[in-house]
């Protein structure tokens, strides 16, 4: 046994070549990992870093020296000094050889596959490939079957990685999924009459599917995969805080998907979550600021309705009072600590629904779909809201200001109020994306964006401040709320207005404690945890 701790080198780590360029890893790393490190994809199947590997694709064989015959990369382990070679003649002959087998009973699905464009089998082969395939014998043909849920199976295109069972045993911990039949005849099935439905992760094996054997029925023929542009985002259906991508084409969200964060949700996200994203592209959507004249809301550009706002705010007395959402970000909600000290101090609550119990991810415990069924209810309270209401989100309302003072409404819909809510207060201000009977009685309307129209950020369950970027165009006039809030303050003290969402944020950073020493690039892609965690304690 080499004795790494005597020549200097670190125990825990091992050097080696892969392709010529010398890479050191640690130890227990496979091949397959270690390429990465240089630049280097190895093809393969069944390997999936989120599940275990049983190297029964044999499709990331590679050369290494010393060794009687091309090795599995996915589960031969690096070791101090090997020599491995990924692009010799003897690992590409030997790939070229499993891929031609893959493809004597694959159908030509490529034009009407859903994973087109996103294949590995066809990635592989243009890559490694033959050129013309010698096929002659009638490909097997097993159809269509519905595994219930979400997912439909095709057989014909299934390459038996096993990447679907190996989740639903080892991840979900419910063992729905199996192989049957031998060699040729294998294929994919649920249990007799035992479907997907009911189930809350099993749109995952969509996502780790390497070819178009699984796929989706609310995406089945909705859009080419090279037709949708990649937005990173944070899920907005519970305080867990997803990383996902909205997957986007001609201004709408066709699918999310789920975003590696290992320190938040591995690779997986749950199927409300992934399901919960037609009310991003919904039409009814408000999109001039609306200023009350009379007993009608008239249509205002926004330099006006600001400065009628502002007026209406100096001649107004009595307490403030901000109803906010937990779905709206850190800095929309922080923006309103500037606006309340002009206005003198007030209080803001927020509302929140919350699930019977929490569903945990088995084989990821440190992943759930949560109680708390709004993303940002830890920023909330790490800016001074309180939470009122039970826990369907209604109600909670009802010691507002009788007969004076001052109402803003943020983000939340008012859908379970009447429609003359708020109309025994002095000003009622609403900013929302959508409107109800109750928001209908407000003195000025402001049209917002949604989270899939602006960048910012959510804070989650355990204090991780995470970024979300804009994906789709606001409609009309909407804009941030972070915007409208700080354009106020500033027609309110001649201040000025934060130009971007990394502004904004700092000037909240700047007020609460919480955030201090955090800004955009600190949070970068994956996330930073707040300076002061234990702010959020539940309620």
């Amino acid at each position: 046994t080499l004795d790494m701790a005597d020549n200097g080198n670190n125990p825990d780590t091992v050097t080696l070549t892969i392709d010529g360029r010398e890479v050191t890893v640690p130890k227990g790393t496979s091949l397959l990992e270690a390429a990465k490190q240089v630049g280097e994809e190895i093809p393969h199947y069944c390997y999936h870093p989120g599940l275990s590997a049983p190297a029964q694709c044999r499709l990331c064989l590679v050369e290494v020296e010393g060794a009687p015959k091309p090795l599995p990369s996915c589960v031969t382990q690096a070791q101090q000094d090997q020599v491995v070679r990924t692009q010799s003649e003897v690992a590409l002959g030997a790939r070229t050889g499993v891929l031609e087998f893959y493809l004597v009973n694959h159908p030509l699905d490529c034009p009407i596959c859903d994973q087109a464009g996103e294949c590995d089998l066809q990635n592989y082969v243009h890559r490694e490939g033959r050129p013309h395939g010698r096929g002659r014998e009638p490909k097997r043909v097993f159809g269509r079957d519905d595994f219930g849920g979400d997912v439909l199976y095709y057989g014909d295109r299934c390459v038996m990685c096993t990447r679907c069972v190996r989740f639903m045993n080892e991840v979900e911990d419910d063992a729905r999924l199996c192989v049957v039949e031998r060699g040729d005849r294998s294929v994919i099935d649920t249990f007799f009459e035992q479907g997907l439905e009911g189930t809350r992760w099993a749109g995952n094996i969509v996502d780790i599917c390497p070819v178009g054997a699984l796929v989706s029925k609310d995406f089945l023929f909705k859009a080419r995969a090279w037709d949708l542009d990649h937005t990173p985002s944070v899920c907005t259906s519970c305080s867990q805080g997803c990383n996902i991508m909205l997957h986007t084409r001609d201004n709408a969200v066709q699918r999310l998907k789920p975003r590696e964060n290992l320190e938040v949700n591995a690779f997986w996200m749950c199927d409300q979550g992934r399901s919960n994203y037609e009310w991003m592209n919904r039409s009814d959507r408000i999109e001039a600021p609306l200023v009350r004249r009379g007993e009608r809301l008239e249509a205002s550009d926004w330099r006006q309705a600001l400065d009628g706002l502002a007026e209406a705010l100096r001649a107004q007395d009595g307490p403030v009072t901000v109803i906010a959402s937990p779905g709206a970000c850190n800095e929309d909600l922080g923006m309103r600590a500037g606006l309340l000290a002009t206005l003198g101090g007030g209080k803001g609550v927020f509302r929140l629904p919350m699930a019977p119990d929490e569903d945990v991810l088995k084989g990821f415990p440190g992943l759930a779909r949560r109680r708390e069924l709004a993303p940002n209810a830890a920023g909330a309270r790490a800016v001074g809201f309180e939470r009122v209401g039970d826990d369907g989100a209604s109600g909670g309302l009802a010691d507002l200001p009788a007969t004076a003072g001052t109402l803003i409404v943020l983000g939340d819909q008012l859908t379970d109020q009447e429609a003359d809510f708020g109309s025994s207060v002095g000003l009622f201000v609403y900013l929302g994306t959508h409107g109800s009977p109750a928001a209908e009685g407000a003195d000025f309307v402001l049209p917002t964006t949604t989270v899939a129209e602006q960048e910012g950020t959510f804070t989650n369950l355990d204090g991780r401040v995470q970024r979300f970027w804009p994906a789709l165009q606001p409609p009309g006039m909407a804009r941030p709320a972070w915007l409208v809030l700080g354009a106020l303050n500033a027609v309110l003290t001649d201040g000025d207005v934060p130009t971007d969402a990394a502004g904004a944020f700092a000037q909240v950073a700047q007020s609460v404690a919480a955030f201090s020493g955090l800004d955009y690039d600190t949070i970068g892609t994956r996330g930073a945890l707040m300076a002061e965690p234990a702010q959020l304690a539940g309620d």
